[in-house]
């Protein structure tokens, strides 16, 4: 059994930052891609960085330049640093952990950019 544990949402202002933090415990191979992804109402869930255990990242085109992902292998720790917050990055964000064809998921955390 696989536990994400999300943190690090919250209201913030349009330019400004937030980190998000997902800590995975349980059975976790060594090699998987931790990821982030986010939901806005009335959105289908997409995809926003993720990043192989060998230090792989892929990014949505509407973030690149602004948030970063990164991991800590050690403590099966994946963060997601968003800079210049824009309103569209108004969203639930997810973390994910994926190992060969399974998935999962942490609760989410609402990230909400607002003046």
């Amino acid at each position: 059994q696989v536990q994400l544990v999300e943190s690090g949402g919250g209201l913030v202002q349009p330019g400004g930052s937030l980190r998000l933090s997902c800590a995975a415990a349980g059975s976790i191979f060594s090699h998987n891609t931790m990821a982030w992804y986010r939901q806005a109402p009335g959105n289908q869930r997409e995809l926003v960085a993720a990043m192989k255990t060998g230090g792989i990242t892929t990014y949505a085109d509407s973030v690149k330049g602004r948030f970063t992902i990164s991991r800590d292998n050690a403590k099966n720790t994946v963060y997601l640093q968003m800079n210049s917050l824009q309103p569209e990055d108004t969203a639930v964000y997810y973390c994910n952990l994926r190992v060969l064809i399974t998935n999962f998921w942490g609760q989410g955390t609402q990230v909400t950019v607002s003046s």
